[in-house]
């Protein structure tokens, strides 16, 4: 992590589906410990617009249910978080979507940037 609100970035994924399809979610996981919802938006809080642009976010709702070994209430089926995520110049939102049951390796989804901050120390 690279704060508290933030998780650190190292690089953009290649496939097209990570991210854009319930198929493929980003895993964010959490859920075990009370931080699901704060880690989507650490995840978040690390993406850039395509050049950089800072980007805002809102939750859209649940959807998608997939299979999950992690669901808390132990029927095996949990829900997906949708975000839509625009930048300044951006036509229309982006919708992403949030897996925060599962752990997976992070990385930005195609078309995005990893934010760039400054950390003094």
């Amino acid at each position: 992590m690279i704060d508290h609100q933030t998780f650190e970035l190292l690089e953009i994924s290649d496939d097209p589906t990570y991210g854009y399809s319930e198929k493929n979610p980003i895993q964010v996981g959490g859920v075990d410990n009370q931080s699901g919802p704060l880690n989507e938006r650490r995840f978040l809080n690390a993406l850039a617009g395509p050049n950089g642009e800072e980007v805002v976010y809102f939750r859209s709702g649940s959807c998608c249910p997939i299979k999950s070994k992690n669901d808390p209430l132990g029927f095996g089926q949990v829900m997906l978080d949708n975000y839509r995520l625009a930048w300044k110049g951006s036509n229309d939102t982006v919708s992403i979507y949030i897996n925060m049951y599962d752990y997976g390796s992070l990385k930005a989804p195609k078309g995005f940037t990893i934010k760039k901050l400054n950390i003094s120390k």
